[in-house]
């Protein structure tokens, strides 16, 4: 049995052929084509992993689908194929938690929802409605969108949200490379919340702070009078890191520089254009600082045999 993504499955009675229950396939786990697959089923919409059995069967794209069947009581349910979104009207939906999360990692990493799907082998239209709707897909699907988006399970899941990182094992055989200053840059431009590390009269200071990289600078708001304030005019540390507890490997990355005080209007502007997100803190924070790296290294752990 081969499939390609689209095609429906088709489980039908061993005593006379007639369909009883059909889906769509959104999502396949060998390159071949072979089973088993991700489908999403015509009568409820929900998604389930499927090893097919004797009784089931591949319709391509194109070929004819099944005449309608009667449900018990004779009334015949028609087989639109819709996907779940197409609801009644006064059942608007919100994304769920996983979709979220999802959607939140493709965007850091950049990918359109086209190439994220082909990373995870399955089909576009099945992955805007997990990014658009309440679902719960199995943990093979989640696993190849972790996969894909260069996350973890946990956190599409979202159990890692109270636990501390760093709760897991090392790896038996750990390779611990520096990382050259182009991988630096773009792991810098990949996170939104990071530490700044400053000294003040009452010793070391290490603030995290929301930040965006514009023009190769590490900027984030502040308001005057503040802690993080107090750096401008100084040489300061500024460190972001990913911790992946599940595979037990990681990275870091340290940029050291003069923080200064963006205070040309024009600056100002393009910064509040640009910027992705508003400080988590509130309140009013209208000072712009930019720490201009002069000194940007950093380290990944990855299996030694990577």
């Amino acid at each position: 049995m081969h499939a390609r993504l689209g095609d429906r499955l088709v489980v039908e009675s061993a005593v006379t052929g007639s369909a009883r229950r059909d889906g769509e396939i959104v999502g396949l786990h060998h390159d071949d084509g072979t089973p088993p697959y991700d489908v999403r089923w015509s009568d409820t919409g929900e998604v389930t992993l499927v090893f097919p059995g004797p009784d089931a069967r591949v319709q391509h794209l194109g070929q004819e689908a099944p005449a309608p069947q009667p449900e018990p009581g004779g009334a015949a349910r028609p087989d639109t194929g819709a996907a779940p979104a197409e609801r009644p009207a006064g059942h608007a939906l919100q994304p769920g938690d996983v979709g979220r999360r999802v959607a939140a990692a493709r965007r850091r990493q950049g990918l359109s929802l086209e190439e994220t799907a082909r990373r995870a082998r399955m089909s576009p239209q099945y992955l805007a409605y997990l990014e658009a709707h309440p679902s719960d897909p199995n943990v093979a699907t989640l696993i190849r969108l972790a996969d894909a988006l260069g996350t973890t399970l946990i956190e599409l899941q979202g159990g890692d949200q109270e636990r501390p990182p760093g709760q897991g094992h090392a790896l038996l055989h750990p390779s611990l490379r520096d990382l050259d200053e182009g991988e630096c840059r773009a792991l810098l431009s990949s996170h939104g919340v990071g530490r700044v590390a400053f000294t003040t009269l009452e010793g070391p200071v290490v603030v995290p702070v929301n930040y965006d990289v514009v023009d190769d600078g590490v900027v984030f708001r502040t308001a005057p009078g503040t802690a993080p304030a107090s750096v401008v005019g100084t040489e300061v540390a500024f460190e972001v890191d990913h911790v992946d507890d599940t595979m037990s490997q990681g990275w870091s990355v340290l940029a050291v520089g003069p923080a200064e005080a963006v205070t040309d209007p024009e600056a100002v502007r393009r910064l509040e254009q640009r910027a992705h997100s508003d400080p988590w803190a509130g309140g009013g924070r209208t000072l712009w600082v930019e720490i201009r790296p002069t000194r940007l290294t950093g380290r990944r752990i990855t299996p030694a045999d990577r």
